[in-house]
């Protein structure tokens, strides 16, 4: 994998964790939250669907199609594992 498309995964992943935080009240844990959220959800995002065969191809070039699977996966993986992690805390919230 290209260290370039990890870490605009990783950047992207921040932007999408804050994003959806900010657009669904009921999962925002704060902006730091959101931020690590989404960090690691980008990552994760990104390395699933390199491995499903989707994003930077193998070679390691950086062509358009890379960088915007790049964009798009650590954007999603970063709100889809912020929203996870809501209500995982929600759930053992609620049992206090």
């Amino acid at each position: 994998m290209n260290a370039l498309a990890l870490i605009i995964q990783l950047i992207c992943g921040a932007v999408g964790g804050n994003a959806a935080g900010r657009l669904i009240k009921k999962i925002d844990l704060g902006t730091p939250l959101n931020s690590i959220a989404g960090i690691l959800g980008g990552g994760l995002g990104g390395q699933l669907l390199n491995q499903a065969g989707i994003g930077v191809s193998e070679g390691g070039s950086l062509d358009l199609t890379s960088v915007i699977s790049s964009i798009a996966s650590g954007g999603v993986g970063g709100g889809v594992l912020l929203a996870i992690v809501a209500l995982v805390k929600s759930a053992f919230g609620k049992g206090k």
